[in-house]
């Protein structure tokens, strides 16, 4: 067993963020290279599962100008995406920032906002492990495409908001089987 799976505490047959991260860079060459056709969509983020089997899942997303998602995890599975064009801005979710009560003004060893925002530009990319919240989103002015590998297969998501103190306040959990659910609350994930 590698050091990188032990270390992500997922089972053997699964991937971990480093292999799903270079699996999604794969993808997107192929993407890139004209193999797979991408739309748009101006009510939603387009998407479309490129593969899928037990141990992996891969979805191609079109992001339009100011199209996101909500405040998320993926179920308990580690996850991957990398940028083909565009610009994404991802906030993640710092557990410990909000646990040390130190928001929105914090200093000291682990301190800082809940929510820390990073620029994704074309060609960049993020691999996670199996606890991990974020949203992402287009904030520039193109339209983006990104490939998003999951290990083992999306079976659940939850969405969230933050409180008062940054804690994360669950809004729904549900199964799914593709990271654009329309949420049980009678709006699509934004």
């Amino acid at each position: 067993m590698s050091a990188h799976r032990r270390a992500s505490g997922l089972p053997e047959p699964f991937l971990n963020p480093v292999e799903l991260l270079d699996f999604a860079r794969f993808i997107a060459d192929e993407v890139l290279a004209c193999r797979y056709l991408v739309e748009y969509d101006e009510g939603r983020r387009w998407h479309r599962r490129l593969y899928r089997d037990q141990r992996v899942d891969l979805w191609l997303i079109s992001w339009l100008p100011s199209q996101g998602t909500q405040l998320h995890d993926h179920g308990g599975s580690a996850g991957a995406f990398t940028v083909l064009s565009g610009v994404l801005t991802e906030a993640i979710y710092q557990p410990a920032a909000a646990a040390a009560g130190r928001w929105p003004e914090a200093s000291g060893p682990g301190a800082g906002p809940p929510l820390v925002e990073r620029h994704r530009p074309s060609g960049s990319g993020a691999g996670f492990g199996r606890h991990y919240v974020h949203d992402v989103r287009n904030l520039s002015r193109e339209p983006a495409i990104s490939v998003h590998a999951y290990s083992p297969p999306l079976t659940s998501m939850s969405f969230y908001d933050l409180d008062d103190a940054g804690a994360l306040r669950t809004l729904v959990s549900m199964p799914t089987e593709h990271p654009e659910p329309v949420l049980s609350m009678g709006s699509p994930a934004a």
